[in-house]
Parts: C-alpha cells; structure tokens; sequence
C-alpha cells in the first residue's frame, strides 16, 4: 500500500472529522470510502474504460455482421422535405 499524504482546506477536514464522528469511523477510513465511490461508480469515467477494457475484441466475422446489419436497416435519402409537399386540389 502507498502511503500518501493530502492538504485539505481547513473547512474539508472539519467535515471529513465531523462525518467521521458520526460514522463512528477515523478520518482515513471516511475518505478511503469516498474516494474509493468515485471508482466504483459505474458512470465513472475511469469505471467506464475498465469495463470496456474487459471486453473481448469481436471477431472479423462479427464485425461484418454488423456491417451489414446497419446497412439493411438504412432509409432511403429524399431531398424533399416534410413541409416541401404541396397538396393539391
């Protein structure tokens, strides 16, 4: 384990104590656990990037699926517009 020390505002390490007291816990526990949270967070950017890291890489084969997925499922282009329609009569 790495030993590191933070300087905090006055203000942040009154309510990091004051949190403490009432957990019943020390000041270093209260901001491991805080601090851990933010990694553990699964919209975390950093929680985002591991999971995607985990994935296997698809196969070629998958890939050209997917391809051709997305091209069946593509709409005809118009150049007219919704509102370029005239109604007649």
């Amino acid at each position: 384990m790495t030993n590191l020390t933070i300087q905090l505002p006055d203000d942040l390490a009154r309510g990091l104590e004051g949190i403490a007291s009432a957990q019943k816990k020390s000041v270093e526990q209260v901001a491991l656990e805080r601090l851990g949270s933010i990694f553990d967070k699964a919209t975390s950017p950093e929680a985002v990037l591991r999971a995607l890291r985990k994935l296997p890489h698809p196969s070629s084969s998958a890939v050209d699926d997917l391809d051709a997925a997305i091209a069946a499922a593509r709409l005809p282009v118009s150049d007219q517009g919704a509102f370029d329609r005239r109604r007649r009569g």
